[in-house]
C-alpha cells in the first residue's frame, strides 16, 4: 500500500499501483495539474427546495460562502413570506417554480436548471451547514464523481435523528449495502453533490424524500467514484418537518429493491461504432463496432484523510 500525503499530516491510503502524491492545500479548491497545469475551478450551483421556510431560509443564505456561483430556489408554492425573505438576502438568488410534488420533483427541478459544473444539494431548514460545502467540492476537484453526507463517521453526526428514525436508516442501509455489495455508512441524508455531466447517467425519476437513495443506487449502479464525508446535521431551526418516517421509509426500500432488480435485468444494448481504421490489409472505409458491455464489479477500498473516512470506487483494470 502506498499513502498520500497532505501538508497537514492527513493521510490517505491507496492501493499499491498508484505513486504517492503531495496534496498542497490552499484557501481555494485543490484543482488538480493536468499536464503541468492548473485547469480552471469548477463553477458550482447549490439547489435548494423550499416550501414555507421563511423563518429558516435567511440564517441558511447568510451561511453560504463566495466560492457558491449559483444559487437555486425551488418554490413548492410557497404561501409564507419565503421567496421575499430569500431574495432580500442574496438578491441574486434563482429562483425556480417547482414541476410536480415532493421533495424529489424540486430537486430534479433544480438540477435541470442549473449551469455550473458541480452540482451541491442542501435542505432549507438549516438542519445542515452550507459551509461544509467545500468538503464536497474538494472531493469532487480530486478525483471522485458522487460525494455524499454521512452522520455516522468520525467527525459526523446527528442532533436531530430519533431513535425509531435511526433504527430505520440502519436497517435501509444494511439492505443497500447486501444487495449492492457497498460499505456506505448513512443512506438517507440529503446532503449530497456531485459533477453536472453525470446528470443524465442518474437518470432521476423519484418525487419524494426517496430520491435521496435514489441517487446513491443510481450512481454505484453507473460506476461512479463515491466518497463520503462527515457531516452534523442540526435540528430544525423553526417549523415542523415534512418527513413521514414510515411511508417514505417503506418507498425508499422500495427504490432500493426495484433498484437491485433493474440491475440484475438489464437492457440489450446495441453495437456502437466506436472508431474507424486504416490498414493495408482493411479497407479505409471499415468502422469497427463493439458492444457495449456492464461496468465489471466495482472494488472499494478504505482509507482516511484526517477523521474523514471514505470510499473510493475504482474499476476493475
Amino acid at each position: 500500500m502506498t499513502e498520500l500525503q497532505t501538508t497537514e499530516t492527513e493521510t490517505l491510503i491507496a492501493p499499491g499501483h498508484l505513486s504517492a502524491v503531495t496534496v498542497h492545500e490552499t484557501a481555494n479548491y485543490l484543482v488538480p495539474k493536468v499536464n503541468g497545469f492548473h485547469p480552471p475551478a469548477p463553477t458550482v450551483s447549490l439547489v435548494i427546495p423550499v416550501r414555507n421556510e421563511a423563518r429558516n431560509i435567511a440564517w441558511v443564505l447568510e451561511q453560504i460562502a463566495d466560492d457558491v456561483d449559483e444559487i437555486i430556489l425551488v418554490d413548492g408554492d410557497s404561501t409564507d413570506a419565503t421567496l421575499i425573505t430569500a431574495c432580500s438576502y442574496r438578491p441574486d438568488i434563482r429562483v425556480v417554480v417547482q414541476e410536480g410534488v415532493g421533495k424529489g420533483s424540486a430537486l430534479r427541478t433544480g438540477f435541470l436548471a442549473s449551469n455550473c459544473d458541480i452540482i451541491v444539494m442542501m435542505d432549507a431548514d438549516g438542519s445542515m451547514s452550507p459551509q461544509e460545502i467545500r468538503h464536497y467540492v474538494h472531493f469532487l476537484c480530486n478525483g471522485y464523481d458522487f460525494v455524499k453526507g454521512s452522520r455516522f463517521i468520525g467527525g459526523g453526526g446527528s442532533l436531530d435523528i430519533t431513535p425509531f428514525r435511526r433504527m430505520g436508516n440502519r436497517f435501509l442501509l444494511g439492505v443497500f449495502n447486501a444487495l449492492y455489495d457497498g460499505e456506505l455508512t448513512d443512506l438517507c441524508y440529503g446532503f449530497c453533490a456531485f459533477h453536472r455531466r453525470y446528470l443524465e447517467h442518474l437518470a432521476l425519476t423519484a418525487t419524494g424524500f426517496e430520491i435521496e437513495a435514489e441517487m446513491t443506487v443510481r450512481a454505484m449502479q453507473a460506476g461512479l467514484r463515491i466518497a463520503e464525508v462527515p457531516s452534523l446535521e442540526m435540528p430544525r431551526r423553526a417549523g415542523k418537518s415534512n418527513l413521514h418516517a414510515i411511508r417514505d421509509g417503506w418507498r425508499v426500500l422500495d427504490t432500493v429493491v426495484a433498484g437491485r432488480r433493474r440491475e440484475a435485468h438489464p437492457p440489450v444494448v446495441q453495437t456502437e461504432v466506436i472508431c474507424a481504421v486504416t490498414d493495408s490489409d482493411v479497407p479505409a472505409t471499415t468502422a469497427i463496432s463493439v458492444p457495449a458491455v456492464k461496468p465489471p464489479r466495482l472494488r472499494r477500498t478504505i482509507g482516511s484523510i484526517g477523521s474523514t473516512r471514505i470510499r473510493k470506487v475504482m474499476g476493475e483494470i
